[in-house]
């Protein structure tokens, strides 16, 4: 598992290169907030967006998250602990006037991609 990467996956590389391709400027794996110790994989700062990439496995993809058998409470323990946080880093965000945005590995990227753009430009814009 220490293998698997935490930045630059393919799909991260791939949204940011369409997101670039439309014109978008952002930040890579940069904390939205400084007082905040999490980091998303794309931020736009003066639209006040966060997109995080999550994995299916790590972050418990309801429908491709699996639960493996061995040494199955660390995993469950680790994989929905990581679910919590995702849902608190959510949470403080939008206290702090910010939009995050979870996309799953498996979306279409593209579409994920229209997504995002769309969010910062609409936010960019009042």
């Amino acid at each position: 598992m220490s293998a698997q990467l935490s930045e630059n996956t393919q799909i991260e590389v791939r949204l940011r290169s369409l997101l670039h391709a439309r014109g978008l400027r952002y930040r890579v794996h940069q904390r939205p907030l400084r007082t905040l110790k999490r980091v998303a994989d794309v931020v736009f700062t003066r639209a006040r967006v966060a997109v995080f990439v999550d994995g299916c496995f790590w972050h418990g993809c309801p429908q491709h998250g699996t639960w493996p058998k061995r040494n199955a409470g660390f995993w469950r323990e680790k994989i929905e602990g990581n679910v919590l946080r995702d849902r608190e880093t959510d949470t403080l965000l939008l206290e702090a006037g910010w939009l995050s945005v979870r996309i799953w590995e498996h979306e279409d990227v593209r579409e994920a991609a229209d997504r995002v753009a769309a969010l910062v430009q609409s936010r960019s814009c009042r």
